[in-house]
């Protein structure tokens, strides 16, 4: 089941309220490109008819069923890259780019 972090729920409600788009919902979507990569996006939308749709962190998720298959166990996290750069990232491990981000041991 697609997931998002707690860090990202925040960001989200954050620019829903900074672009007046609270009364809409958060489209995520994933498609395969034709070397096999994922693309994925994400913007506030509406609900249409055969839409996926979750409340994750109070975040209404909605995302369409082509989508839905290639994001089935993705989470979405909003993490800083570099100092001061923060974006949102998709861990897919369907996405045959992704590799798990490995923790250090102490």
């Amino acid at each position: 089941m697609f997931q998002i972090t707690p860090e990202a729920a925040r960001q989200i409600e954050d620019q829903s309220k900074a672009s007046n788009a609270e009364e809409m919902v958060l489209r995520i979507a994933a498609k395969t490109n034709q070397d096999g990569s994922f693309e994925y996006g994400m913007g506030f939308d509406e609900v249409k008819e055969h839409d996926f749709k979750m409340n994750l962190h109070g975040i209404v998720i909605v995302i369409d069923p082509q989508s839905h298959e290639l994001l089935e166990d993705a989470t979405l996290d909003f993490v800083e890259l570099e100092p001061g750069q923060f974006n949102f990232i998709f861990m897919n491990p369907l996405d045959p780019n992704y590799s798990p981000v490995k923790k250090s041991q102490k």
